[in-house]
C-alpha cells in the first residue's frame, strides 16, 4: 500500500510513501503522519490518498509512524484542498499551510542529547562550558533552548565545540506545540448537591462569612458558566486560595487541576424571538422560494434593512435539519460586534474563529468543530478551513468586499467563490448578502444563475440618509485660520450633531498623519529605501513609516538633496484629522478606526464598547469603519476626500468608490431616518458621486457592465496575474520576458506586459507583472493553468533563475 502526503512546504506535486504492513489497517486519508524528506529532516504530514500504485521515477521511503487515531481533516475538507489548489494554482502544501492551525503542524525540533560523562571534565571555551553543564544536568536541549544560553555571536562555535567533542547526539523529532490549558477547578462535594444539604451548609457558615461569600459566588458562578474556575471565584470575592482550601479540608469543595475550555463564555439565559416587518416577511419567503429554485441566492438590502434577522432565521431553520452553518464576514472588527447578537439566539453552539485568536485557542475550536459541539461558525474567510461534518448553509454577509480575497501569501484565493464551491460539495445553500452587491454577482442574477431578493425599506420604514455632495474648493476659506481638511459646511454639521448629542464618523481611507511629505525647493520625497514607495509620516511614533515593509525612519528637518529646510507635509491621513478635529472641537471626545489603533487583540472590542456607551463622539477611520458596523446615534458622516477613492489606476475603481461611500453613508441614521451624509470632493460632476447621492444601484450597475464588456473585463473575461520577483531587477525582468515571449503564440487570450508593478519594488524584492485576459471556458482555462505551471518550471530550471520567484493569482481583485 502507497499513501500520497501532503506536506506543509511548496513543492509543486504531492509525494508518495510506503505504508508499513503493520499500519494498513490504521491508516486513513486526513490522519497525520511522520515522514523522513532529505537525509535527516522530519514533517508531519497529512494523507491525501491510499492507492498501489507504485512511483517508478523515485525509490519510496516508509512512513515512520502515524500521529492520529482519527482523521484531523475529513474526505470532504481534502476535496476542498484539492479544488482550491487547482483553481487557484497553489501547491498543496500551501493550502495546508493555510489551513491547519500552527499547533496541528507538527514542527522538527532539532534536539541536543548529551552523551558524554556524568562530569564536565574536559576542557572547554567558557560558553561551550555554560552549555555542557546545563545538558549534563538536563540531558537534553532544543537549538532554541541553546540560543538563549549562549550569545548569537559564539552559538556556531559553541555548537561545534559540542559535536568535535561527541558529547551530544543530534535528534530531529517531531513535536506537537499544542497543550491544553490546565487550570484549578472548584466543584461541590457530593453530599452538599440536594438543596436541603445546600441550605442547611449556609446555615451552617452563617458565623463565618467570607466562607459564606465563598459559596454564595460558587453557586452564581456555577449557574451561570457551568465550570467554576478557582481564579474567577477569587477575582468575585477578594479572597484567598487558603480560603478556599479551608472549605476543600472541610469536605465541602473539591479542588482538582483539569484541561479547561480557554473559548468558555457566559451561559444564557433566554432564546430571543424574530419578529419580522412586513418588508422582511416578504424577503423571506422571497429568499426560500429563491433557494428552492437556486443554490446561490443574492439577498440586495439597503444598509440598516435588517438582513441579518432574516440570516438568524436561516440559520436556525438549518439547524433545525440537524446541519451546521456558516456566518463568514470581511473583517474582525465585523466578527466582534455581531457575535454578540448571534450569540443570544444560538449560545454555546455558536464558535468563532479568526486570526486574533491564540495558535492554542484555534487548535481548541477546529476540534469542536469536528465533534460537532458548535453548530454555527462565524469569522472571517478563514473560517471556510475548519472540518465540518455536514454543511446546511453558508452565508456570506457583505459579499462584494475585497477582504474576502487573501493577497499573500497563497494560496489566493476568493472566499465568496471559495464557499460556493464548498457548498456544492455539501449540496447545502448559500446566502450572499449586501447593500452594494459584487458587479460579478448582479451579472450571475441577470444570467439566471442566482436567485435574487431585493430588501428596499430600511428597518422599520426608517429613512435613507440624506447625501450631500460640497465642493472641497470651500476649503479655501478656511485655510487661513489653520482649518485644512474639514469645510465649513461640515463643520457647522458636525457642531449641530454634537449639539444634539449625536455622534459623528469621519472617513478617510488613509491611515498616518501626512502620506507623504514634499521639499518645495527641489521636489524630492522620502522614499522607503526596500520599496517603491513614499514614507508616511505618524505622529503617534513621530516617525515615518513604509505601510509595505513596516520599515520606520526618523522625521527629515531638511532635505537630503538640496539641504532646504522647506518640508511641508502633503495630503492627509487618519492621525491628522484625528488631531485638527480636537483642536476645532476641543470639548468631543475622539477616537480612530485603522489599522494602527486596532492591533491589540481587545482594541477592537474595547473601541466598539466605548461607540456602544457613547463615550465617543466622533470615530475617524478607514475603510473599517465602513464594515456593517451599527451604531444608533451616529447621525452624521463626513467623506473627506471622495476625489482619492475615484482616481486609483484599476478597472474595479468606480465600482470600489461607489461600494465605500454607499456603504459608509449606510452608518448614519440608522435608528431615527435622522441621517446626513456630507462627501467632500473637487469633482463634484462625478457620475458615481450622483449614484451615490440617489442610493441608485440599478444605474451604477447598468452603466458599469457596458464599460465592461466593451473592454472586455471580468465577468466578461478572466484575468490571471503573473508576478515576477528578485532582488536583483534585471533577473525579474528577463524571467518574465521569458513567459510573454511564449505567450504571444497561444491562442485565445489577451496579454498585458510585462511590466512593472503599481509598487514595483517592495522588501528588496523587484516586481514585474503579466496580466492575461482569457476567455470563461472553463477547459480553456484549465489547459492554460497547466501551461503556465509548465513553463513556470522550465523558466526557474534555467541557469540563474533559480531564485525568481514566480506568483500565479487567478482572478485577483
Amino acid at each position: 500500500m502507497f499513501a500520497d502526503i501532503i506536506l506543509p512546504l511548496n513543492l509543486p506535486q504531492i509525494l508518495t510513501y510506503g505504508v508499513p504492513h503493520e499500519m494498513q489497517e490504521l491508516l486513513q486519508p486526513g490522519m497525520r503522519v511522520e515522514i523522513a524528506l532529505g537525509k535527516n529532516k522530519q514533517y508531519a504530514g497529512i494523507v491525501d490518498r491510499l492507492h498501489n500504485d507504485k512511483p517508478d521515477a523515485y525509490q519510496v521511503k516508509p512512513i515512520k509512524s502515524i500521529i492520529d487515531e482519527d482523521p484531523v481533516v475529513n474526505e470532504k475538507q481534502l476535496q476542498f484542498w484539492r479544488w482550491i489548489g487547482h483553481y487557484y494554482m497553489a501547491a498543496p502544501g500551501e493550502v495546508m499551510q493555510a489551513a491547519l492551525p500552527a499547533h496541528l503542524k507538527l514542527m522538527g525540533e532539532t534536539r541536543l542529547e548529551w552523551t558524554g560523562d556524568d562530569h564536565v571534565t574536559e576542557a572547554w571555551s567558557d560558553e561551550a562550558y555554560i552549555a555542557a553543564e546545563a545538558l549534563q544536568m538536563r540531558k537534553e536541549l532544543t537549538i532554541s533552548e541553546l540560543r538563549n544560553i549562549v550569545s548569537a555571536k559564539n552559538f556556531a562555535a559553541v555548537l561545534n565545540e559540542l559535536l568535535e567533542k561527541e558529547v551530544v547526539r543530534i535528534n530531529e523529532a517531531l513535536e506537537t506545540a499544542y497543550r491544553p490549558r490546565r487550570e484549578k477547578v472548584v466543584t461541590m462535594a457530593a453530599a452538599y448537591k440536594e438543596e436541603k444539604a445546600l441550605m442547611a451548609l449556609f446555615d451552617q457558615l452563617s458565623r463565618a462569612p467570607k466562607q459564606l461569600e465563598l459559596l454564595m459566588a460558587y453557586t452564581e458562578l456555577s449557574i451561570k458558566n457551568g465550570v467554576v474556575r478557582q481564579d474567577d471565584l477569587l477575582d468575585r470575592t477578594k479572597a484567598s486560595a487558603t480560603q478556599v482550601k479551608a472549605l476543600a479540608d472541610k469536605g465541602i469543595f473539591i479542588v482538582e487541576e483539569k484541561n479547561v475550555d480557554r473559548l468558555l463564555r457566559e451561559s444564557i439565559k433566554e432564546a430571543k424571538e424574530i419578529v419580522f416587518t412586513p418588508a422582511q416577511e416578504l424577503a423571506y419567503d422571497e429568499l426560500s422560494q429563491g433557494l428552492s429554485e437556486k443554490n446561490v441566492a443574492l439577498l440586495h438590502g439597503v444598509t440598516g434593512s435588517g438582513k441579518t434577522l432574516l440570516y438568524i432565521h436561516k440559520i436556525k431553520e438549518c439547524l433545525a435539519a440537524g446541519k451546521q452553518a456558516i456566518l463568514l464576514l470581511p473583517e474582525i472588527g465585523l466578527t466582534t460586534q455581531l457575535v454578540t447578537r448571534l450569540h443570544a439566539f444560538f449560545g454555546n453552539i455558536l464558535g468563532v474563529y479568526h486570526s486574533h485568536f491564540s495558535n492554542n485557542e484555534r487548535v481548541e475550536i477546529w476540534e469542536k468543530v469536528r465533534k460537532g459541539a458548535y453548530q454555527v461558525v462565524a469569522g472571517p474567510r478563514s473560517a471556510l478551513w475548519l472540518p465540518y461534518k455536514d454543511i446546511g448553509l453558508i452565508i456570506v454577509d457583505e459579499e462584494h468586499d475585497g477582504s474576502y480575497k487573501q493577497k499573500d501569501p497563497a494560496p489566493r484565493f476568493h472566499a465568496r467563490d471559495a464557499a460556493i464551491y464548498l457548498a456544492s460539495l455539501f449540496d447545502a445553500k448559500v446566502i450572499l448578502g449586501s447593500a452594494t452587491p459584487s458587479v460579478e454577482s448582479l451579472f450571475n442574477v441577470q444570467q439566471r444563475k442566482y436567485a435574487y431578493i431585493a430588501l428596499k425599506d430600511r428597518y422599520q420604514g426608517v429613512k435613507m440618509p440624506a447625501i450631500e455632495i460640497v465642493n472641497a474648493k470651500s476649503l479655501e476659506t478656511v485655510r487661513m485660520l489653520g482649518v485644512k481638511l474639514l469645510t465649513p459646511e461640515l463643520q457647522q454639521a458636525i457642531l449641530e450633531a454634537l449639539q444634539q448629542r449625536k455622534q459623528v464618523i469621519l472617513f478617510q481611507n488613509r491611515r498616518g498623519y501626512a502620506p507623504f511629505q514634499l521639499c518645495t525647493v527641489c521636489g524630492w520625497v522620502p522614499q522607503c529605501k526596500n520599496c517603491a514607495v513614499s514614507l508616511t509620516y505618524h505622529k503617534s511614533t513621530d516617525k515615518m513609516h513604509c505601510h509595505y515593509c513596516g520599515l520606520k525612519a526618523a522625521v527629515m528637518q531638511s532635505c537630503p538633496q538640496c539641504g532646504s529646510t522647506k518640508l511641508i507635509s502633503k495630503s492627509f491621513g487618519t492621525e491628522r484629522i484625528e488631531e485638527e478635529v480636537q483642536t476645532i472641537f476641543p470639548n468631543a471626545r475622539v477616537a480612530r478606526m485603522d489599522v494602527d489603533s486596532m492591533r491589540g487583540k481587545h482594541s477592537m472590542t474595547e473601541l466598539l464598547d466605548l461607540l456602544e456607551k457613547r463615550k465617543v463622539d466622533i470615530l475617524v477611520g478607514t475603510q473599517m469603519v465602513v464594515k456593517g458596523l451599527d451604531f444608533p446615534s451616529v447621525s452624521l458622516v463626513g467623506i473627506l476626500s471622495a476625489d482619492s477613492l475615484l482616481s486609483y489606476p484599476d478597472f474595479r475603481v468606480n465600482e470600489r468608490a461607489f461600494q465605500l461611500m454607499e456603504q459608509v453613508s449606510g452608518r448614519a441614521g440608522r435608528v431615527d431616518g435622522d441621517g446626513r451624509v456630507l462627501i467632500q470632493a473637487y469633482n463634484v460632476q462625478h457620475p458615481v458621486l450622483q449614484w451615490v447621492k440617489d442610493h441608485d444601484v440599478h444605474s451604477f450597475y447598468t452603466q458599469e457592465i457596458r464599460y465592461r464588456e466593451h473592454f472586455a473585463y471580468p465577468p466578461f473575461s478572466r484575468l490571471i496575474k503573473i508576478t515576477f520577483k528578485h532582488p536583483d531587477e534585471p533577473k525579474a525582468i528577463a524571467a518574465a520576458a521569458m513567459l510573454a515571449e511564449v505567450l504571444k503564440a497561444y491562442p485565445g487570450i489577451a496579454v498585458q506586459g510585462p511590466g512593472p508593478a503599481i509598487v514595483p519594488r517592495v522588501r528588496n524584492y523587484y516586481l514585474h507583472e503579466i496580466w492575461i485576459k482569457c476567455q470563461r471556458d472553463n477547459k480553456a482555462l484549465d489547459a492554460l493553468k497547466a501551461f503556465l505551471k509548465a513553463e513556470k518550471q522550465h523558466i526557474l530550471a534555467k541557469r540563474g533563475n533559480t531564485n525568481v520567484q514566480v506568483i500565479f493569482d487567478v482572478d485577483p481583485v
